[in-house]
């Protein structure tokens, strides 16, 4: 028998239970994110599958509203599984989460495209994504709730870290998946049927996953409590409509989880859009380059939660949301020069202006949504990966395009292709141009600061709340700071970049957020590494 480690609840758990508890927890997440980031890396190509051709950037962020539809939904399962978890159980929980998870992203799988089916094909893809976030909703929480409550008061950092690593791990694994598939056959194959391979295997996974977790058995902290007869009768209500735990709830999300979800979300998935869509680089070269940075970068979650046991978790993820938004700019501006240098010296020696007036923003596609002469050539040079200036319109010109020294009047598709041809622009990124090592160190500082400010912040969430609400009180801040200020970003980021025609003015979105939360950790949150849960 190994010696025990932690008094859960006036019960001990023995080094060998907590490991098996962290490692059934930890392997049933990797596989629900990985469920959950297959969309979001097939956003791009998704945007041709499944919605109307004929503007593509309109396209790709009707693809990204769809991905941000599932982040949007996921408080609404914080609300729904955390209750059922703070009055009937974790474990039984999270049985039923990874379940609705799987079953959804199998059935992605099995949907017709807009070719076959219309604007169905749509509005299927966004119930099963709604579904998958109702399920991540609940997830969360209750991994994070479940570990830290086997685990000793001294290592609870390190001990939920591990829960940590899995969004990263689920990420790298839909990465691997979707390139063998991509390296695998031929390119046509993959649009006409290979895209669904990832999604139908997630079958095995989610079987594998529920076969785990069958064998976990229940908190001993949250036995104890209902025991004793000292659970809460109505989660909702002593959460967020008493006082103070709803004050803590809110500053919990303004002060520590707004921030985190747009550092997290900035360096794994805007990275990645902006590889491929930006800068033009081939899929399978920006897989490889996110996937390395994460297989360097993922131990530092637990190296921070560690080190969170050790100085404190508030002070890490401050940190970080403060040294990413110092140095967002220089690191994607530096991935334009290391990936597409050839694109840096284009925009150098080759001005663009857009002289229009009837320009718009759009962010939530509809079927009425309609595209002015200036939408059209915005969205042109932006999915070009092309910053421009926008001046004011020409007198009896809807739209003129300036490209260096040429002119191109109206919207024109062929006219600035032309343009673009006579000056010189490199519709790719050529490979062999590529700073190989120092595109892959720009990529984990990222990461590194992913895992600052992600690595601490589910054992600061658990001792932030006491345990009859601990699931639901921590799981609507969480999922608030990620699936609404994190899953908005790609959305927003986009928008901001292609009615603003510079490339790099999405950054603003996540910065402000981030110094936000600074602002308000600083101010408003204390340490809480030596709270005692037990």
């Amino acid at each position: 028998m190994s010696t025990a480690t932690a008094h859960s609840g006036g019960q001990q758990v023995s080094k060998s239970e907590e490991r098996r508890v962290i490692f059934a927890s930890s392997l049933g997440t990797v596989f629900e994110w990985y469920d959950f980031y297959l969309y979001a890396t097939l956003a791009p190509f998704f945007a041709a599958l499944f919605f109307p051709k004929g503007n593509d950037t309109a396209a790709l962020l009707s693809a990204f509203v769809t991905y941000a539809a599932g982040f949007l939904v996921r408080p609404f399962g914080a609300l729904l599984f955390g209750r059922i978890g703070d009055m009937v159980g974790r474990k039984y929980t999270f049985l039923i989460t990874i379940v609705v998870m799987g079953t959804s992203t199998f059935a992605v799988g099995l949907l017709p495209t807009f070719e076959k089916i219309g604007w169905f094909a749509p509005i299927l893809l966004v119930t099963l994504r709604l579904l998958q976030g109702l399920a991540l909703g609940g997830e969360y929480g209750g991994a994070a709730t479940y570990v830290a409550e086997h685990a000793a008061d001294k290592k609870r950092g390190y001990a939920t870290s591990w829960i940590q690593t899995t969004a990263t791990l689920g990420f790298f694994l839909s990465l691997l998946i979707i390139g063998a598939c991509r390296v695998g056959m031929e390119a046509k194959d993959f649009s006409e049927w290979g895209w669904r391979i990832p999604f139908l295997v997630s079958l095995f996974l989610l079987i594998f996953s529920v076969y785990i977790r069958l064998k976990l058995n229940e908190s001993p902290i949250f036995r104890r409590m209902i025991a004793e007869g000292r659970g809460s009768k109505s989660p909702l209500k002593d959460s967020f409509l008493r006082y103070p735990n709803n004050k803590y709830v809110l500053l919990a999300l303004l002060g520590a989880t707004a921030g985190q979800g747009v550092v997290w979300y900035t360096g794994q998935f805007y990275a990645l859009f902006f590889l491929i869509i930006t800068l033009k680089l081939d899929y399978l070269t920006a897989y490889e380059l996110i996937a390395a940075s994460l297989l360097i970068g993922t131990p530092f979650f637990i190296f921070f939660g560690w080190l969170s046991d050790r100085i404190g978790r508030l002070k890490i993820i401050l940190a970080g949301c403060l040294i990413a938004a110092l140095t967002y700019f220089p690191l994607f501006q530096g991935l334009t020069h290391y990936v597409n240098p050839a694109l840096e010296n284009y925009q150098k020696t080759t001005p663009i202006s857009v002289a229009a007036s009837d320009c718009h923003m759009h962010i939530f596609i509809t079927p009425s949504t309609k595209f002015t002469d200036c939408d059209r050539t915005k969205d042109f040079l932006t999915k070009s990966g092309l910053s421009f200036i926008s001046q004011p319109e020409i007198p009896g010109e809807k739209v003129v395009t300036k490209i260096g020294s040429m002119e191109v009047k109206g919207w024109d598709e062929a006219k600035i292709k032309e343009a673009l041809k006579a000056t010189n622009y490199p519709p790719k990124a050529d490979t062999s141009q590529v700073n190989y090592p120092i595109t892959l160190l720009i990529l984990v500082i990222m990461v590194i600061y992913v895992t600052m400010v992600y690595g601490p912040i589910a054992a600061f969430l658990v001792e932030m709340f006491p345990t009859q609400i601990r699931y639901t009180s921590m799981s609507l801040p969480y999922h608030i700071g990620n699936g609404w200020f994190g899953g908005m970003l790609p959305l927003l980021a986009t928008a901001l970049v292609a009615v603003s025609g510079d490339i790099y003015y999405g950054l603003w979105y996540p910065i402000g957020v981030a110094v936000m939360t600074l602002i308000i950790g600083t101010l408003f949150l204390k340490e809480t590494k030596d709270v005692k849960i037990h």
